[in-house]
């Protein structure tokens, strides 16, 4: 009962923070400039990939951080299972969907995860033109949002965990992460 008392207490903030994660992957920069596919895929994998840093901001620090990450992580797929129902996706096929998210989701993290604590400079951009780009990238786009993506990553560890907590987070604007 701790448990999910401790949750809720944290669930405010794991919704801002996804908000503010949502609207840095809106940005109209990876679709028009890097060729993102404005898609559902396009737009969930870029979603993904900046509530991941904020995950890994927020989950590397002491209580109440791993609290607010997997706040974070229940606001996301909370969001993606209300997005469902208003696609139209049958009540029936919603607990599948969001499973398969969910599953995509980790095994990006993984991978983004790995690739950021490596040594490979070439990981984290193979990474995402297999997840973002399915594949087939245009020419430096995945080196142009590996670097944006790293700048975020530092710029979102250096936030103090207390602004983090009460759901206040900046993300670099592309223009400020992109050389």
């Amino acid at each position: 009962m701790l448990g999910f008392l401790r949750r809720k207490r944290h669930e405010r903030t794991g919704y801002e923070l996804y908000g503010a994660a949502v609207a840095a992957a809106r940005e109209p920069y990876f679709y028009e400039q890097l060729g993102v596919p404005d898609t559902l895929d396009g737009r969930f994998d870029l979603v993904g990939l900046h509530v991941f840093l904020v995950i890994r901001a927020v989950s590397r620090r002491k209580s109440p951080g791993p609290e607010v990450a997997q706040a974070v992580f229940d606001a996301m797929f909370s969001d993606m299972d209300i997005n469902l129902r208003e696609l139209g996706v049958g009540d029936m096929s919603i607990a599948k969907k969001v499973k398969k998210m969910w599953e995509a989701f980790h095994g990006r993290a993984a991978a983004y995860e790995a690739a950021l604590s490596g040594s490979d400079p070439a990981a984290l951009p193979a990474a995402l033109v297999r997840n973002v780009w399915r594949g087939a990238a245009p020419p430096g786009a995945a080196e142009t949002l590996a670097r944006i993506a790293r700048a975020q990553d530092a710029c979102l560890a250096a936030q103090q965990l207390d602004a983090l907590a009460a759901g206040r987070v900046r993300f670099l604007p592309v223009t400020e992460a992109v050389p």
